[in-house]
C-alpha cells in the first residue's frame, strides 16, 4: 500500500486538469483495490452540499444523481455527516437506509466511501464500489483512508 500511497502522491503533483488528475487517481485506488467504480465529492461546507469532481466507472444515468449530494443523503453524505467512514456489504440488498434509492442503478455490490481530511477538516469524499457484494477490510477502510487525506490536501494546493 506504501507503493500506492507514493505514487498517487506523485501523481497529485503533477500539474495538470484537477479532473484529469483526481480521475487518475481514482483509476490508480480502483485497481488497487479491485473495485470498478469510483467516485471523489467536494464539499461546499457554506451550503452543505458535495459536488462530483471525478468519477470512473457510474453509468450515465447516475452522474445526474450523483452530481451534487446533500450532507445526511446517501452514502457520501453520511460520510460527511458521520465523519467517517460508510461502507456496505451489498448495496443492492441493503435496508438500513443510507443508500438512496437510485444507488442500486449503479449495479454496486460492495461499497466504501470515507471523508477527505485537510487540516483536520473534512473537505470531502472519495468511494468505491464494486460490482461483487464485498465486506471492505479494516485494513483497506485504513489503507482508503490515508489515500483519502492526500487527496484532500490536494485540493487546496
Amino acid at each position: 500500500m506504501d507503493i500506492l500511497k507514493e505514487q498517487i502522491a506523485l501523481r497529485l503533483k503533477h500539474s495538470g486538469p484537477r479532473e484529469v488528475v483526481l480521475e487518475e487517481t481514482l483509476r490508480e485506488v480502483l485497481k488497487r483495490f479491485r473495485s470498478e467504480t469510483g467516485t471523489i465529492h467536494r464539499l461546499d461546507v457554506d451550503k452543505q452540499l458535495l459536488h462530483l469532481v471525478a468519477q470512473v466507472g457510474l453509468p450515465p444515468p447516475m452522474l445526474e444523481v450523483v452530481k451534487t449530494i446533500p450532507v445526511g443523503k446517501g452514502i457520501a453524505g453520511q460520510v460527511v455527516a458521520r465523519g467517517g467512514p460508510v461502507s456496505m456489504c451489498n448495496l443492492q440488498t441493503d435496508t438500513g437506509g443510507v443508500a438512496r434509492p437510485g444507488a442500486r442503478q449503479t449495479g454496486v455490490g460492495g461499497a466504501l466511501c470515507v471523508p477527505l481530511h485537510n487540516g483536520g477538516k473534512i473537505t470531502g469524499t472519495i468511494g468505491i464500489g464494486t460490482i461483487r457484494p464485498y465486506e471492505y477490510t479494516p485494513d483497506e477502510t485504513h489503507a482508503l483512508e490515508e489515500i483519502a487525506t492526500l487527496v484532500g490536501a490536494f485540493f487546496h494546493l
